[in-house]
């Protein structure tokens, strides 16, 4: 049976964006398939610590659960452990909070071993602070036969915690385990010398429709390609692929997981390790849903987020992806802002065009001369660099490349002509 539930929320100190974070709210408990029944607010200068919501407010609120026949309360706000019961007391029904609705949908959605185990691990150190029982479940447990509680055992309470504070240890060696492997994979990366660029930005804005329609213009396999879904948190693990672009220069392009207003810190702290692949990127694309009205504030709080995740340096292209729901004009770029399409894969060309002068701005271009006998050089420019001309003479080939300027280092024997920096305006 599907839930019915009403919104609550709190309006501290009439804040601009509430009618946006309740919206939101709205749409998490849909992407967990319950039906919204209804909806209360209050404007407060302080969450009330008992109940969440006023006396006057709760008594509302239990006039449109008799009235909507609703079985759910969901409220905007994290909750603490007494307000969560003293609101179930009062209102005889299910309540949940923002993070519980969040880690619902978070665990719905994992589907690599990685991403399980970090939604998992948030879970229950959600839940342990939360844990609340009553009468003789909190008792002492019997220490020994005849006598009822006879010694003075653990409560229930304590042994319930304790079994979670050793699950959640068990759960964060797995996660080591994997974590280890991910850096064992960036390190092989890293030795390739190769570029990285990341897809960062709020759920549901198109970072994995980019990614795809990425991977198609540089002819990459279908099997590479990510889900590709319209609905909040549809990206849960970091995908990895390497792009080739026409001048032969390759990048390797993450896909990673949305943010959201209010993201639990818990499971910022249990995704950090998926992160740690922006904070390593070369470039972020911010992928914007520019046809979303409140897309500046979905700006404003992903770039909070980046910044408590230690990206501070990392130049930024910001992408205004569903140009084509708006009336602005398409593609376009100004200054590092690019417009456009994803879906109708319009766009993708400048996004490209954009990425290749951030992260190609080292290479050089200069002119090699490579005897017969060393073909396998010709055969290394022709994979890692962009070959400009190639011209077959008596004694060898003669080359003219765009090339990263380690590799002109590295071949030094083999330049023919100074090398010439290629830093110059691409239009």
């Amino acid at each position: 049976m599907r839930r019915k539930a009403i919104l609550v929320g709190v309006n501290l100190g009439n804040q601009d964006e509430f009618n946006y974070s309740m919206q939101e709210l709205g749409n998490l408990a849909a992407a967990c398939n319950v039906d919204i029944t209804g909806q209360l607010t209050q404007n407060l200068q302080r969450i009330n610590q008992t109940h969440y919501i006023g006396k006057g407010k709760t008594d509302e609120l239990q006039e449109m659960i008799d009235s909507t026949d609703a079985d759910t309360i969901i409220c905007d706000d994290e909750l603490t452990s007494s307000q969560i019961r003293n609101l179930e007391a009062v209102l005889e029904c299910d309540v949940m909070d923002r993070t519980m609705l969040i880690l619902e949908i978070f665990a719905k959605r994992a589907r690599t071993r990685e991403s399980q185990l970090q939604v998992e691990v948030a879970r229950l150190k959600y839940m342990l602070p939360r844990l609340i029982g009553s009468r003789e479940s909190l008792g002492r447990q019997g220490g020994g036969s005849g006598l009822k509680n006879r010694g003075a055992g653990e409560t229930k309470l304590e042994l319930d915690r304790r079994k979670i504070e050793g699950k959640i240890a068990q759960l964060n060696k797995e996660l080591e385990d994997l974590v280890a492997q991910r850096k064992t994979q960036r390190k092989k990366r890293n030795k390739k010398g190769l570029p990285v660029v990341s897809l960062v930005g709020y759920t549901n804005a198109g970072k994995s429709t980019i990614m795809n329609a990425v991977l198609e213009l540089s002819h990459q396999q279908a099997d590479k390609q990510v889900l590709e879904k319209d609905m909040v948190f549809a990206t849960l693990e970091t995908s990895v692929r390497k792009v080739k672009l026409d001048t032969n220069q390759p990048f390797l392009l993450t896909d990673t997981v949305g943010f959201i207003n209010k993201l639990p810190h818990h499971l910022v702290k249990a995704f950090r390790s998926t992160l740690e692949e922006v904070v390593e990127a070369d470039v972020l694309i911010h992928v914007v849903d520019f046809s979303n009205p409140n897309h500046k504030e979905q700006i404003k709080l992903t770039n909070e987020i980046l910044q408590d995740i230690g990206v501070l340096t990392i130049p930024v292209i910001y992408a205004y992806n569903k140009a084509d729901l708006t009336n602005r004009k398409f593609p376009g770029i100004e200054d590092n802002n690019i417009y456009l399409s994803a879906q109708k894969r319009i766009g993708l060309d400048e996004l490209l065009h954009e990425i290749s002068r951030e992260i190609f701005s080292n290479y050089v271009e200069c002119e090699l001369f490579i005897p017969y006998s060393d073909g396998q050089i010709v055969s290394y420019f022709n994979e890692n660099a962009h070959v400009l001309s190639e011209e077959y003479e008596t004694d060898g080939i003669k080359l003219m490349v765009d090339c990263k300027k380690s590799d002109a280092e590295r071949f030094q024997q083999y330049v023919s002509n100074k090398l010439e920096s290629t830093e110059k305006e691409m239009k």
